[in-house]
């Protein structure tokens, strides 16, 4: 039986506190939540390695890094309401209910959100929830939001998502520019989002994040 206790000491001393993720909440969470248990079966001896790991259908877990370094920009709060979109099997939105007050999670494909509610409830993250629905729609009726977290790059953020945000609320998600992807927060002020810079990571772009196609006469 591989010792995963270990193994997830080994990626915090090696993916996450070297990246400058620091935060004893971001560090707390990421020892307490076993990795292995939110990946497809047949996965776990990969749970921890440093890069993204395909969960089927073009979709990722983003790299313990990448996550990491999103919660610690986004200046994730004890008292804060998250939306967590694209949960995959449960992994982020069980790291930021360790952190929050609650977590609402969106999920686009049934057997997905059904694992990924059993994978919560099994561990005991009981201030969680996976609702299914269009990822590119969110979940407005259960916001606005403190903190939105997207798992995978987009080439633009929709409106509608936007609007869950509370105004003084931050959102995190890498943009896929070219080969590279960067990681950016928002803050929202008035109504408007200003995107600041936060780091380098790559993700496939999820679905219906897409520009879209310019019309040209």
């Amino acid at each position: 039986m591989p010792d995963y206790a270990a193994r997830r000491t080994m990626m915090v001393d090696t993916q996450v506190r070297p990246s400058d993720v620091t935060k004893f909440p971001i560090i707390d969470a990421m020892l307490a939540t076993p990795r292995e248990l939110y990946v497809p079966q047949g996965q776990r001896e990969a749970a921890y390695v440093g890069e993204n790991l395909s969960i089927g259908g073009g979709r990722v877990m983003l790299e313990p890094r990448t996550l990491a370094k999103l919660l610690d920009a986004l200046d994730v709060q004890p008292g804060d309401v998250a939306l967590d979109i694209g949960c995959g099997l449960g992994y982020s939105s069980a790291v930021l209910a360790h952190m929050v007050d609650f977590v609402v999670a969106v999920e686009d494909d049934a057997a997905r959100v059904e694992e990924a509610q059993t994978n919560l409830s099994e561990n005991g993250v009981d201030n969680a929830a996976v609702i299914e629905g269009p990822l590119n729609t969110g979940a407005p009726k259960n916001g606005p939001y403190d903190i939105i977290l997207i798992q995978g790059a987009v080439e633009e953020v929709p409106d509608v998502i936007i609007d869950q945000l509370k105004d003084g609320g931050r959102i995190g998600c890498v943009f896929a520019e070219g080969a590279l992807g960067v990681a950016r927060i928002g803050h929202k002020s008035d109504g408007r989002i200003a995107w600041r810079f936060a780091f380098n990571a790559g993700a496939p772009v999820l679905t219906g994040f897409e520009k879209a196609a310019a019309f040209v006469l």
